[in-house]
């Protein structure tokens, strides 16, 4: 296993003054055996990133280390890593033990070893009884197990992932999370895991990393990513549905804007008054969508609340606990 390091990374396709960079400086350490994810929308650089660690794109400044190693002009072949991919690239006229044991083959490995390491990964991942099936007889589930088995028996320093679970349904995707994380505590190898999915993010990492037009806007736990977001970027980006941000509303100072989550909102009558647009219903709880002057406000119910109706105006108040604030300008936290 081994820790990662970036520093100051910098990535740009073209030169001169038609140059366009789309990654801008970024900095992070993971540790040892830690389970990273990096998180953002479509093309906000965390592919790119990550295809950077595992030397599959030009660095264009800055440094990346793995282990001890400084990488930046080392073949990916040689950075002792595995990746699993998305699209799973197994070979369809193979056998699942055989697509697993490919590399191994390659690299002259004893058939003895060989089959004790994918034997090894079967059992982790539970695919010990489809070794001589080929990929087209299992789940997209199923194959993407495959898919990481065979990075398993390469015995890698360092596990990356990149949105691995886009092809599968909600189910499998939820089913491979487990999967992932039964994985992670198993063989504690450094992993760096790429999603624009933050629920992938907030479940399987032990840090995210999250991702702004090539910028990196927080790296720390869930909890802190939750709790304390540094940007109102991350602010509306992690949650479901997203803090509201509020420049207007009674109380909030010009130049600043007030973050609030659905959830730590209430219907008092001591609140500000808001329009209800409409009111969605999930289950156990309700979604309640109003205006408050010119800006959306959304709320949380559970279901020991009586909701309003369609055109009611009510009054919502916020928790004074739970109250972020932000420049307006910078959009960064200030308090």
């Amino acid at each position: 296993m081994a820790a990662i390091s970036l520093r100051n990374v910098i990535k740009r396709y073209g030169h001169g003054a038609k140059a366009n960079q789309v990654i801008h400086g970024v900095s992070a350490d993971v540790k040892d055996g830690e389970f990273v994810v990096i998180v953002g929308p479509s093309g906000c650089g965390k592919s790119t990133l990550l295809r950077m660690v595992a030397g599959l794109e030009e660095i264009s400044a800055g440094e990346i280390a793995i282990g001890n190693r400084v990488v930046n002009n080392i073949e990916p072949a040689k950075r002792d890593i595995a990746m699993v991919f998305q699209n799973y690239a197994l070979y369809p006229h193979m056998s699942n033990f055989d697509n697993m044991a490919y590399g191994l083959k390659i690299a002259k490995v004893p058939k003895e070893e060989i089959k004790a390491r994918v034997d090894k990964a079967a059992k982790i991942l539970e695919l010990g009884h489809l070794l001589e099936r080929k990929p087209r007889e299992l789940s997209g589930g199923q194959r993407q197990r495959v898919a990481m088995g065979r990075a398993i028996v390469r015995q890698p320093q360092v596990f990356l992932f990149d949105e691995p679970l886009s092809n599968l349904d909600a189910k499998l995707r939820a089913q491979t999370r487990l999967e992932i994380q039964k994985l992670h505590r198993e063989l504690g190898i450094t992993s760096l895991f790429v999603t624009h999915d933050q629920v992938e993010a907030m479940t399987l990492a032990q840090r995210i990393i999250v991702m702004n037009a090539g910028v990196m806007d927080q790296f720390g736990t869930p909890e802190e990513v939750y709790a304390r977001p540094a940007t109102t970027f991350v602010a509306s980006f992690i949650g479901s549905p997203p803090m509201n941000l509020l420049k207007h509303a009674p109380g909030v100072r010009p130049g600043t804007i007030l973050g609030i989550r659905p959830e730590h909102l209430t219907l008092d009558a001591d609140g500000w008054p808001v329009h209800v647009e409409y009111v969605e219903l999930l289950g156990a709880e309700r979604l309640i969508y109003g205006r408050i002057g010119d800006e959306q406000l959304v709320m949380r119910a559970d279901e020991g609340q009586t909701p309003p109706v369609t055109g009611d105006t009510v009054r919502i108040a916020a928790r004074q606990d739970k109250l972020h604030w932000f420049d307006a300008g910078s959009g960064k936290r200030t308090e």
